[in-house]
């Protein structure tokens, strides 16, 4: 009952008193790497742990979504750098992480600036449109009730920012009843470039809170019946550490027009094409 009643308050809230909801939301970012494929398992755990540490600036960071009834700004919050790191892996991880987004679930535009390699770019694209699949499931996000939704997301096969290292094992057995019989887990003189895969789909699973009806959420994920406070899309979470409703001080939400305009299909053929290159 709690479940449908919060819900059906989500539902008409939406449509009643959310031109009066704004607020700002923190998201803290995680994302964690297998070692084993990305490294490979001849690497020791020392190794292992050191390269672990050097990343970390690089997969946990803080984003914040500035919120109104229909629009939102989503930036990485700006800190400063505690080192330089691993300054080639570095350029790569800046390169296909996320720039500024804006959002309008009303006009279903989302703009993205992004820096590639020293060109400035904006993504013209429409809004993930995502088949939710809302459970019954529940559990507590701070002060708000939350709801888990599930979906499924097709993946651009040229989107190298969802590259993920190649599962050895599988690789080993896929092979397994061919003509060759090698050994796949071998690393020596093979392209690294090889050593990746890029999904077909991935499975996203969203926390939200009808308490907050507003139909938006982190990145560029929306279209649910209150503000996402969780997702997890494959080893990424984003999980909201703050909120602050109806702030005095906020940033203005207004569309993004930094860059070259591309649509999100020939940004990605950019990418790839650069990839390529750097093999």
């Amino acid at each position: 009952m709690k479940f449908l009643a919060l819900l059906a308050l989500g539902c008409c809230s939406l449509t009643t008193f959310a031109q009066n909801i704004s607020g700002q939301a923190y998201y803290e970012s995680k994302t964690t790497i297998d070692m084993d494929n990305f490294g490979g398992r001849e690497m020791s755990e020392d190794i292992k742990k050191q390269i672990a540490e050097r990343m970390r600036s690089m997969l946990e960071k803080t984003y914040i979504l500035t919120f109104s009834n229909n629009e939102s700004i989503y930036k990485e919050e700006e800190k400063l750098e505690a080192g330089a790191g691993n300054a080639g892996f570095g350029m790569m991880m800046s390169s296909f992480s996320a720039g500024p987004q804006y959002k309008n679930i009303e006009k279903n535009i989302l703009l993205e600036e992004r820096e590639f390699f020293g060109k400035q770019f904006l993504i013209t694209d429409s809004l993930t449109t995502l088949d939710w699949n809302i459970e019954k499931e529940s559990k507590q996000i701070g002060q708000y009730i939350a709801f888990k939704a599930t979906a499924v997301k097709k993946i651009d096969p040229n989107d190298v920012s969802m590259a993920r290292p190649r599962n050895r094992d599988r690789g080993a057995t896929e092979k397994k009843e061919g003509a060759e019989t090698q050994d796949t887990t071998k690393t020596e003189n093979e392209d690294p470039w090889e050593q990746i895969e890029i999904p077909k789909e991935v499975i996203i699973t969203a926390w939200f809170t009808p308490q907050i009806p507003v139909g938006n959420g982190p990145a560029e994920y929306a279209g649910l019946p209150g503000l996402i406070l969780e997702l997890n899309v494959y080893r990424t979470t984003l999980l909201c550490s703050k909120i602050v409703m109806n702030p005095k001080a906020a940033e203005t939400i207004q569309p993004l027009t930094k860059g070259k305009e591309v649509t999100r299909a020939e940004f990605n053929q950019i990418v790839k094409e650069k990839t390529d290159e750097m093999r």
